[in-house]
């Protein structure tokens, strides 16, 4: 038998911006339900160690860093939901959301917090080494490869973004690109091709990322050059994937309003999007900082606005 739950406001969502928009409108006794989706605890869940995660002065585990933002989320009266919304409906209030597990889920205002996926090279070898010398986020990770070199995969802005954040820590940064020009645009080109530490890779493409299983680490890159269909391996101690991001928000298409690339859109300064009562927080309306802890700031944000917004 479905089920049908209602609620002050209901949350998309349980990555840092999720747990920490349930721990703002639970303390604001708006009775919020969280429904976590496919993948609870959101990218976190796949890092390894954070060092720059405000409040630790030792390295945490990402896994562990979500659990603790949902018992916290819980402990002081989130519902927290293990299932995935497979439909809204935000033509009309209150607002439906259905779940995968057939249950509806009613709110006077909704937060989605549901994230961005990085894309990958889906290789074997790179699955195996994620957190381990593989990772989507410089910003993130550069930190541990003081004086190491590493590779950036990639030609758009991230890719060179990354590969310049790259050269304040690594002593080489390799950039490899599939094409013979980049897509960045020329100014941030133009800082790439001055910096001495970086060499760029042209016309070539990943075969396999290696590395040692005990202890696990990346040690090199087997990549082939496209054109002159030749295989060059190179010892390297790092790699960052830097093909872009996808957010998740196939769901909300024709329901609220996205930009060419698929974020939501929010207005300045908050996290209203175009329709009155649902707000968007996290990676999935932030294509520039994508940090933990802007999403969590996001998110209270948009406890904030979801409380406004029903007081009136």
């Amino acid at each position: 038998m479905n089920k049908t739950y209602k609620s002050d406001v209901v949350i998309i969502g349980s990555g840092a911006a999720g747990y920490t928009a349930g721990i703002y409108t639970a303390r604001a006794n708006m009775n919020p339900i969280l429904i976590d989706g496919q993948q609870p605890g959101g990218q976190m869940t796949i890092t390894t160690d954070v060092e720059n995660y405000p409040g630790f002065k030792d390295i945490v585990q990402g896994p562990w860093l979500m659990e603790q933002m949902k018992k916290q989320a819980e402990s002081v009266g989130t519902k927290i939901f293990n299932d995935t919304i497979v439909e809204v409906n935000f033509k009309k209030k209150p607002f439906q959301l259905n779940g995968d597990n057939g249950s509806v889920y009613i709110g006077k205002s909704v937060i989605i917090a549901t994230g961005a996926t990085a894309r990958w090279l889906n290789l074997d070898s790179e699955e195996k080494f994620k957190g381990f010398g593989v990772s989507a986020c410089a910003t993130c990770d550069g930190f541990f490869f003081k004086n190491k070199t590493v590779a950036v995969i990639g030609g758009g802005n991230t890719a060179v973004e990354e590969a310049l954040f790259l050269t304040k820590h690594a002593k080489k940064v390799f950039l490899i690109h599939r094409r013979n020009e980049l897509r960045a645009e020329k100014i941030l080109q133009k800082r790439l091709f001055k910096n001495p530490k970086v060499e760029i890779i042209w016309n070539s493409v990943v075969q396999e990322i290696k590395g040692n299983d005990n202890p696990k680490k990346v040690t090199g890159l087997k990549i082939k050059n496209i054109i002159k269909k030749k295989d060059q391996d190179i010892k390297l101690d790092g790699v960052f994937v830097a093909i872009g991001y996808d957010p998740s928000t196939n769901i909300f298409k024709n329901q609220i309003k996205l930009d060419g690339d698929g974020y939501i859109i929010t207005k300045s300064n908050n996290t209203h999007t175009d329709i009155s009562g649902i707000f968007a927080a996290g990676d999935v309306t932030d294509k520039i900082y994508r940090q933990a802890v802007t999403a969590a700031g996001m998110g209270c944000m948009a406890a904030l606005d979801a409380e406004k917004f029903l007081a009136k």
